[in-house]
């Protein structure tokens, strides 16, 4: 194995641990806590998950032959909730996933230095793929305190619990 490859194979790995975090922390909420926001200038989680949705379906389709930042994309709709369920939050979450997935698993290591473009300027694949890895650990995290702060003493945790005694 080399670099490259060892690159792909952990970024694909941290990514893929992202998301089951981030779906283990909003299994935890009930439906209303998924929408809730604490105050005007706050996301809900739901909001998060259709910001997030739409930043992958943008900047991963079309990867090698177009701006990630695509014409369609209205990202300040993105903060906008107009999800009524559970269900229609976890199908925006799947597809934004899928698409992402589908085009990182499609990267190869001689790929890893090309150059793509996002809001206009250039990126090698590894700078657009690192600017994605801290926007969407970014998300997770929000979406995580956020879970725990509404689930309070209910909270399961996602990682090492903390010592008791």
């Amino acid at each position: 194995m080399n670099v490259a490859q060892e690159y792909l194979r952990v970024v694909k790995d941290r990514f893929m641990d992202m998301k089951k975090t981030a779906e283990k922390a909003m299994e935890q909420l009930s439906d209303d806590q998924l929408f809730h926001t604490f105050n005007e200038e706050t996301n809900s989680v739901a909001v998060i998950v259709k910001h997030m949705s739409g930043n992958m379906i943008s900047r991963w389709t079309n990867f090698f032959h177009s701006d990630g930042e695509k014409p369609n994309r209205n990202r300040d709709d993105e903060f906008i909730n107009e999800f009524t369920t559970r269900d229609e939050v976890l199908i925006c979450w799947e597809k934004g996933w899928h698409t992402f997935l589908t085009t990182l698993n499609t990267i190869s290591e001689s790929d890893l230095l090309r150059t793509v473009t996002i809001r206009h300027e250039p990126h090698s694949v590894i700078e657009a793929i690192e600017r994605q890895m801290y926007h969407y650990s970014y998300h997770i995290g929000q979406i995580v305190y956020i879970a725990k702060q509404l689930t309070s003493t209910e909270w399961k945790t996602l990682t090492i619990p903390r010592k008791k005694g």
